[in-house]
C-alpha cells in the first residue's frame, strides 16, 4: 500500500511538471522546437530520478513532444513512433542478446563458481591479498562466461564475501572487490552493453568485441595490482591465509605412496612404476597422474608449433603480368630478354647473311622456318605465358614465402612457457591436486568463452550465432556438472525473457525518443552550441568522457547508452573520433554506472546478501579507489589507443 502511494505521490508530482512547463512553453512565443526537444531530455532524465520504468518514460515523452510538434496531429505521430518502433525490431544484431543471457544463467546454475573461487584462492595462496585477487579473478572469468552483473556480484556475495570477512579482511575491500570484479562484465565480451552501442552507432559488433578484450583485461589487472599492493602497504586490510587455510587434501591414493616419493610429483611418479614399494597403488592410477602431469607441457607445445607455421608462412598468390603487345623505341629492356635486336636505321629490315650469325638450319628443318636468335633460350624453357619471366615454368604452382615471427608471437608465447617451466619447476602433489580442480572448474569456462568469443573475433559466425553456440555450451555444462533439470530450465528461460524483454521495451522506447529529440531539433541545437565553443579533438574527449562519467551517479548504463549515445554519436565526425575507439572509452566510462552512489546497482545487490553488520556506507566507501582505477584505465586508453584498436586492426584490416 506504502508502495502504490509513492508511486500515485511520484506521478503526480510528474505530471504537474509535464503540465507546468508546456503551458509556460505553449505561451511563450520566441520558443523553439530545439527547446521543446531539450525540455523533453530534461524530463526524462527527472522521470527516471524519480523511479518511473524508464522504457515507458522515454516511449511517453517521445509521443507527447513528437504530438507537439506535430500541431497535435495524432495520426502523423502514431505513424512516426510506428516506424521508430519497427526499426527496432527489425535490427537482427539484438537477437543476440537473449541468447547470451539465456548462456549466462545456465552456466551461473552449473554451480561453477564454489569450485572456480576454491581452486583459484588455494592456487594464489602465496600471494598478497590472496582472497580479494581470487574474488577478482573469479568474477573476470565469470563475468566473462555470464554477462550478468546481478547475478555474479550476488553469488560472490554468498561465496566470498563470509569467507575474506573470516580471514580478517577489512569490509571495505572486501566489497570493493566483489562489487568492482562483477563490473567486468559490462565491458568484457560477450558484453550486452557493446551490442546496444553497436546497434545504437553502426559500429561492427565483432570489432567492438575484439576492441574490448584487452582494455578489459587491463582493467581487471589493474584492479589486481590495487589489491597486491594494498595488501603489502597495509597487511591489516588483506591478512595472508594461515597454513591451515593453504592445506591441501591429497587423495587416499596419493597419501598411500610411500613418504619420500610425494615431493616432487614428475620424478616421483615416473619412480613409483618402480619396483614393489607401491603396490597397494595401481598402476593405472600412477599413470593418470602422470597423463595431467604431461598435458601443459604438451599442450604448450602444440600451440607453439601450430601458431609458428601460422604466423611465419606467408602464401604467395600467383600473379600474372600484363605484357604489351609489340616493341617501341622505349622497351630495349624488354627487346633484350627475348633476344631480339633492332633493325638497322637504313635499308629498313633484311635478313642477316648467314656466314655473319653462323648459324645453320638443322637437318630436315623447313627452309621456311624462323631460326633462333642469338643468345636465346632453347624453346622448351622460353616463356609460355605472357608476362611471364625468363627461364620461368608455365603454369607452376607459387611456392610459399617465409617470414619472421612478429613481436607479439614471441611475447605470448615466452610468457605462456615462462608459466609451463614455473608449473614444472615446482610441482609437489599439492600443486597437482590444485591444477586438477582447476580443469574441473576454469577450464570448462574457459573453453566455453574462447569458443564463443573466438568464432566471433575470428569472423568464424556472427554474435547470434556464437551466441547460439554458447547457449548450447552452456546446457552442456549444466548437465556435465549434474544440474541441469526442467526447474533449472523453467528458471533460465523466464528470466531471460524478463531481461530481453527489458533491455529491447528499452531499445524501442530509445528509438521512439531519438526520433522526436530529431524531429523537434534537440540534436541540431546540441550541435550548433558544442560546436560554437571552437572544441579541439581532446577538449571534446575529455568533455564527453566527464559529462558521461557525471551520468553514471544518477543513471544506469543502459539509459546512458539509449538517451545520450544518439546525442555525442552525431558529433564524432565533426572532431575526427572514431567510433570504434570512442565505445572502448565509453565502456570503460560506463563501469561507474554500477560503483558510483546513489544509483549503483552493484552495492545494493551486495548488500542484499551481506551479513547485517556490513553497512551501505562501508561497500560505497571500498567502490571509491575502484572508480578511480576505472579513470586511471580510460586516461591510459586514450594515451595508448593501440591497446583497444590493436586487434581490431590486425584481424580486420
Amino acid at each position: 500500500m506504502k508502495m502504490r502511494k509513492e508511486l500515485w505521490f511520484g506521478f503526480s508530482i510528474m505530471a504537474l511538471v509535464v503540465t507546468g512547463a508546456v503551458g509556460m512553453l505553449l505561451g511563450v512565443e520566441t520558443i523553439t522546437r530545439g527547446h521543446l526537444g531539450l525540455l523533453m531530455l530534461s524530463l526524462v532524465v527527472v522521470a527516471i530520478m524519480l523511479g518511473f520504468p524508464t522504457a515507458f518514460t522515454l516511449m511517453g515523452m517521445g509521443m507527447i513532444f513528437t504530438w507537439l510538434a506535430y500541431d497535435r496531429d495524432i495520426t502523423r505521430t502514431l505513424d512516426l513512433m510506428v516506424q521508430a518502433a519497427y526499426k527496432s525490431m527489425a535490427n537482427d544484431v539484438l537477437i543476440a542478446i537473449p541468447l547470451f543471457v539465456f548462456m549466462g544463467y545456465l552456466v551461473e546454475r552449473a554451480n561453477l563458481i564454489e569450485k572456480l573461487f576454491k581452486s583459484l584462492h588455494l592456487a594464489m595462496a602465496r600471494v598478497p591479498g590472496s582472497l580479494a585477487v581470487a574474488t577478482l579473478i573469479t568474477c573476470a572469468i565469470f563475468a566473462t562466461a555470464t554477462g550478468i552483473v546481478g547475478a555474479v556480484v550476488t553469488l560472490m556475495g554468498l561465496l566470498a564475501l563470509p569467507a575474506m570477512l573470516r580471514a580478517g579482511y577489512s569490509t571495505p575491500m572486501s566489497a570493493g572487490a566483489i562489487t568492482a570484479g562483477g563490473c567486468l562484465g559490462i565491458l568484457i565480451p560477450p558484453s550486452v552493453l557493446l551490442i546496444l552501442y553497436g546497434a545504437t552507432a553502426g559500429v561492427s559488433v565483432v570489432q567492438l568485441y575484439a576492441g574490448a578484450f584487452f582494455p578489459g583485461i587491463m582493467l581487471a589487472g589493474l584492479y589486481v595490482m590495487y589489491v597486491i599492493l594494498m595488501a603489502k602497504l597495509k597487511p591489516a586490510w588483506a591478512p595472508p591465509l594461515s597454513a591451515k587455510e593453504r592445506q591441501v587434501v591429497l587423495p587416499a591414493m596419493t597419501a598411500a605412496l610411500p613418504a619420500e616419493t610425494r615431493q616432487y610429483a614428475p620424478v616421483r611418479l615416473l619412480d613409483a612404476l618402480k619396483g614393489k614399494r607401491n603396490a597397494q597403488v595401481p598402476t593405472a592410477y600412477v599413470l593418470r597422474q602422470l597423463a595431467l602431469v604431461v598435458m601443459p607441457g604438451l599442450l604448450f607445445v602444440l600451440l607453439a608449433t601450430s601458431s609458428w607455421r601460422a604466423v611465419t608462412t606467408v602464401s604467395v598468390e600467383e600473379a600474372y603480368g600484363i605484357q604489351p603487345i609489340g616493341f617501341n623505341d622505349n622497351s630495349p629492356r624488354v627487346a633484350s630478354e627475348f633476344g631480339l635486336q633492332e633493325p638497322p636505321v637504313e635499308g629498313g629490315l633484311q635478313e642477316p647473311p648467314q656466314e655473319s650469325t653462323g648459324l645453320q638450319e638443322p637437318p630436315g628443318a623447313d627452309s621456311g622456318a624462323l631460326a633462333e636468335p642469338p643468345g636465346a633460350e632453347p624453346a622448351q624453357s622460353a616463356p609460355s605465358a605472357v608476362g611471364e619471366p625468363p627461364g620461368s615454368t608455365a603454369g607452376a604452382t607459387p611456392q610459399a614465402a617465409t617470414q619472421p615471427a612478429p613481436t607479439w608471437w614471441w611475447v605470448m608465447f615466452g610468457v605462456l612457457g615462462a608459466a609451463t617451466a614455473l608449473f614444472y619447476l615446482f610441482l609437489s602433489f599439492a600443486r597437482l591436486e590444485i591444477f586438477k580442480m582447476l580443469l574441473g572448474s576454469f577450464f570448462p569456462l574457459l573453453t566455453l568463452i574462447m569458443a564463443v568469443l573466438g568464432s566471433i573475433v575470428f569472423g568464424l559466425a556472427t554474435p547470434t550465432e556464437a551466441a547460439a553456440m554458447g547457449a548450447f555450451g552452456g546446457f552442456v555444462l549444466a548437465a556435465a556438472y549434474k544440474r541441469l533439470s526442467m526447474d533449472v530450465v523453467r528458471e533460465s528461460v523466464y528470466l531471460t525473457a524478463k531481461t530481453s524483454a527489458m533491455v529491447c521495451w528499452l531499445f524501442v522506447g530509445s528509438a521512439i525518443f531519438s526520433a522526436a529529440f530529431a524531429l523537434l531539433g534537440g540534436q541540431e541545437l546540441i550541435e550548433k552550441w558544442v560546436l560554437s565553443m571552437n572544441l579541439s579533438k581532446i577538449e571534446f574527449m575529455v568533455l564527453s568522457q566527464v559529462v558521461i562519467f557525471l551520468l553514471g551517479w544518477p543513471l544506469e548504463w543502459t539509459e546512458i547508452i539509449v538517451i545520450f549515445m544518439p546525442i555525442f554519436i552525431p558529433l564524432l565526425s565533426h572532431f575526427g573520433v572514431d567510433p570504434l575507439f570512442f565505445g572502448l572509452l565509453v565502456a570503460l566510462n560506463l563501469q561507474t554506472a554500477f560503483l558510483s552512489p546513489p544509483v549503483a546497482m552493484s552495492a545494493f545487490y551486495l548488500k542484499g546478501v551481506a551479513p547485517p553488520h556490513v553497512t551501505l556506507n562501508q561497500i560505497f566507501l571500498g567502490m571509491l579507489p575502484f572508480m578511480g582505477i576505472q579513470v586511471l584505465a580510460i586516461v591510459l586508453l586514450y594515451v595508448w589507443p593501440q591497446i583497444g584498436l590493436w586487434l581490431p586492426q590486425l584481424l580486420y584490416k
